[in-house]
């Protein structure tokens, strides 16, 4: 099953991960409109996937603003005469611990994060539900969303809230046939790159060798185009009946994460006061308090030479 005549959209796609999903949705026969901020790097992305025999143009804009998600959907349907399938993958990063953020650091993650893959959504889903054929709403979350992450309050909090809606589109979006969801990668980035932990994996990319098979086993943890695989199948009609789902993908796994279910249930007749809670509290829930944050394996010691030098 192939992606022949199908049209998508793909925030954030002038280079990595973004770049591999625009770069495999062409191949598997959809014609893609990149979206960078810059254009030179908007104009090489289009012409990478033309040299490899698919159909691109290119929107430079930031995403965030109503006025590009129109110029979005309108360069789809004016070039290519529809719209199927959105990826909202547009992301940048201000870093830093909660009392040092300022308000520019919060609200531009924000911006293009959450608002950005809001102001998208909701002007494809506009267009698709007059088109009146279906069509596939595909989000990029992260762990970080899932779990938080030390210096990045911004981008937790975009990022859960992707989740966040793309469960609610599901529920929205069911009767039109438009499927909702949101993937989570976990892939060498630039971020990445600049982690001592990830230093072999990353010099084993650079050099084009394989990784290690600690990183894409153990860790989940592997290049963009391990990712693409996931992105292309979401916009498939083989999976008209998967929506409302967070999928994680990285190196050689995938996994389904759950949505938030209660883990323990306490009852006490007459409610639960201050008193009761400082008496229970610990018997009812102390056993079972939530990790936060990633929880990586220490790295086998044939890998650590490479950290110590990053």
């Amino acid at each position: 099953m192939s992606l022949n005549g199908k049209v998508a959209i793909v925030t954030g796609s002038g280079r990595g991960l973004g770049l591999a999903y625009a770069a495999e949705l062409a191949r598997l026969g959809a014609a893609v409109v990149v979206n960078d901020v810059d254009a030179q790097t908007a104009a090489d992305a289009v012409a990478s996937i033309e040299t490899a025999g698919g159909r691109a143009v290119a929107v430079v804009a930031p995403v965030g603003p109503t006025e590009t998600a129109k110029l979005l959907v309108a360069a789809a349907v004016e070039n290519f005469g529809r719209l199927d399938i959105l990826v909202t993958n547009a992301g940048v990063l201000r870093d830093t611990v909660l009392w040092k953020m300022s308000d520019d650091d919060f609200d531009t993650v924000i911006g293009v994060h959450l608002r950005g893959t809001f102001t998208t959504v909701r002007e494809a889903v506009l267009h698709l539900r007059e088109q009146s054929e279906g069509g596939r709403i595909i989000c990029i979350g992260s762990p970080t969303g899932q779990r938080g992450n030390f210096g990045q309050t911004n981008y937790a909090a975009a990022k859960a809230g992707i989740v966040g809606m793309v469960r609610t589109w599901a529920l929205e979006l069911k009767r039109a046939g438009i499927t909702a969801n949101a993937v989570i990668p976990v892939a060498a980035t630039a971020m990445t790159a600049t982690v001592p932990y990830f230093a072999a994996a990353v010099e084993a990319e650079a050099a084009g060798e394989p990784m290690p098979a600690f990183f894409r086993h153990d860790l989940g943890f592997g290049t963009s185009d391990d990712v693409a695989g996931l992105v292309a199948y979401l916009a498939s009609d083989a999976a008209a009946g998967v929506t409302g789902q967070a999928i994680g993908v990285g190196g050689d796994r995938i996994q389904l994460w759950s949505h938030p279910e209660p883990v323990v249930t306490g009852y006490r007749e007459g409610g639960w006061t201050y008193e009761a809670l400082e008496e229970s509290f610990g018997d009812v829930f102390g056993a079972e308090l939530q990790p936060v944050g990633e929880r990586f394996p220490p790295l086998p010691e044939e890998l650590q030479g490479a950290s110590a030098n990053a």
